[in-house]
């Protein structure tokens, strides 16, 4: 088996290995150096998502040395050399993901560092520094880019386009009409940022987008204000009506919504998670109650009291986050929810609430309405006996995250502080998997915390283990416990080496981004 995957024999299987390395760079790179055969499957991996990297921006270069003689002599003329040396693949047809931010940061960079720039450039070097953001060629470069994706043949998966001051020139779209696949297979698609001078680009991609990109399962739309050219929102509604099945559906800002959170009645089969932002309660949502198999609702700094009371038959899933609640509306919208869920089945449900104000009858709803949750994150919230409370009586609780937390004045001695941290290890559930306490002053009382805990963690987030006295408690309990798979860390990459061996030798230490879970 080994030897046929490396001289390329099952091709599918060892594209599927190699997939799942697709966000370590440095990994697939070393793949790539083993053979041809994994060069081949390798580098494509590697250029579906470039932008995304924390790599050198001089990776643009090998996209030019494609370019035609034309296309080079425009480069001259900003004062770039257009000399690229010569490449063994077509890296732009490899593109599948595309955020036009990030598209923009790396030509900024690839510019500063002027690798290319001739001793003809009339622009100083100074001026090529300290002026780049307003470079007046930059944006030809990206669009010169743009075409170069479009015309190599790619096929996008994801895209997320921010306006903002660049603006699609008509070579692209006359190449995009070319070459219609490009579009053909996006799966997960934002538009944000269309500033006042650009609705006329912005109207024109979305209109081809409605035509071109039908297999859309997320669509987010972002920072579209209720003064826009009525134009660009009926170009947005026809994006939603003409996906075949849309699953997620994300809307940031507005007041008024000229028909968009109506179109999605059309989507009312396949819609199963809706998340709104800065929004205001429009009656508009009332087509949300079409939803057959909406499963969760997000909101966020939104007003949600009304909402929930015209989906609390209908919803499996409630997150509400950075928006300060008001218990005594929340308790009541809560009671009807929970009710109306439990009539259908067994409540196991994800409750996520941020800057909670009346926390006190936020949590005697949790523990008096929704005692089989088992996803609870909370923040922004002070240390009580009720918070022990509610924690030990979620029984079915398998994923717990607190984070920004605060003790009260009553609770700033040391040793109220570790009776506290005894008292919150001793009543974590005993079904709980996954603690996520990556506050600072939180991960003093880590040892404390790894000494009292019998709960059969397998995946434990923390914000360090830079000392002895927790890397011995830590040690300790997974000789005790025999379950936890993986310490995730925030300060990973400064963890002192000899600590990481000793306690590698009990479970796997890894950065805290590897295996935060986001429900």
């Amino acid at each position: 088996m080994p030897s046929k995957i490396f001289m390329g024999d099952m091709p599918e299987l060892m594209e599927i290995i190699l997939n799942n390395l697709n966000t370590e760079i440095y990994s697939l790179h070393s793949c790539a150096l083993v053979n041809r055969h994994w060069c081949k499957m390798s580098i494509p991996i590697l250029w579906q998502n470039p932008f995304s990297f924390s790599r050198n921006p001089l990776f643009i270069s090998k996209y030019f040395s494609s370019l035609d003689a034309y296309e080079k002599s425009i480069l001259k003329g900003y004062g770039i050399n257009a000399e690229f040396p010569k490449t063994l693949f077509n890296y732009a047809k490899f593109l599948k993901v595309l955020d036009t931010i990030s598209l923009e940061i790396k030509v900024r960079e690839w510019i500063s560092l002027g690798p290319y720039k001739s001793n003809s450039n009339k622009y100083s070097y100074h001026w090529y520094i300290s002026d780049v953001y307003q470079h007046p060629y930059m944006y030809n470069i990206i669009n010169l880019l743009f075409k170069l994706f479009v015309e190599s043949g790619a096929t996008l998966h994801k895209l997320d386009f921010y306006f903002s001051n660049y603006e699609i020139n008509s070579e692209i779209f006359y190449s995009l009409e070319q070459n219609e696949l490009f579009f053909s297979r996006l799966q997960h698609l934002s538009l944000s940022g269309v500033p006042c001078f650009n609705f006329e680009n912005a109207v024109k991609l979305s209109r081809f987008l409605a035509n071109n990109a039908t297999k859309i399962s997320a669509l987010k739309l972002g920072q579209f204000y209720f003064d826009y050219d009525p134009q660009l929102f009926n170009a947005l509604i026809c994006i939603i009506k003409s996906q075949v099945q849309l699953r997620q559906f994300t809307l940031i800002s507005g007041e008024r919504f000229h028909g968009i959170i109506s179109a999605l009645e059309c989507q009312k089969n396949s819609l199963q998670e809706v998340t709104l932002e800065y929004y205001v309660y429009n009656a508009e949502f009332m087509v949300l109650t079409n939803c057959q198999n909406l499963k969760t609702l997000r909101m966020k700094y939104c007003e949600y009291v009304n909402l929930l009371g015209i989906l609390n038959d209908k919803v499996n899933s409630l997150e509400f986050v950075d928006y300060p609640i008001d218990g005594s509306n929340i308790f009541l919208n809560l009671e009807n929810l929970v009710l109306n869920l439990e009539k259908s089945g067994p409540l196991s449900r994800r409750l996520e609430s941020d800057e909670i104000l009346e926390e006190s009858l936020l949590l005697k709803t949790l523990l008096s309405f929704c005692p089989s949750i088992t996803y609870l994150s909370i923040s922004f919230i002070a240390l009580s006996t009720q918070l022990l409370e509610i924690i030990s009586n979620l029984q079915k609780l398998q994923f717990l995250t607190l984070s920004s937390l605060w003790y009260t004045n009553d609770m700033r001695e040391e040793d109220l502080q570790i009776r506290f941290m005894i008292q919150f290890a001793e009543s974590l559930p005993l079904k709980l998997q996954y603690l996520e306490l990556t506050d600072s002053w939180l991960n003093s009382y880590v040892d404390i915390l790894l000494n009292n805990c019998d709960a059969p963690l397998k995946r434990l987030l923390i914000h360090h283990l830079d000392n002895e006295k927790i890397s011995k408690a830590l040690i300790e309990f997974c000789i005790r416990n025999r379950s936890l798979n993986y310490v995730g860390l925030t300060s990973y990459y400064s963890l002192d080496n000899n600590i990481k061996k000793k306690v590698e030798n009990y479970v796997t230490l890894v950065p805290y981004e590897r295996i935060v879970f986001n429900c």
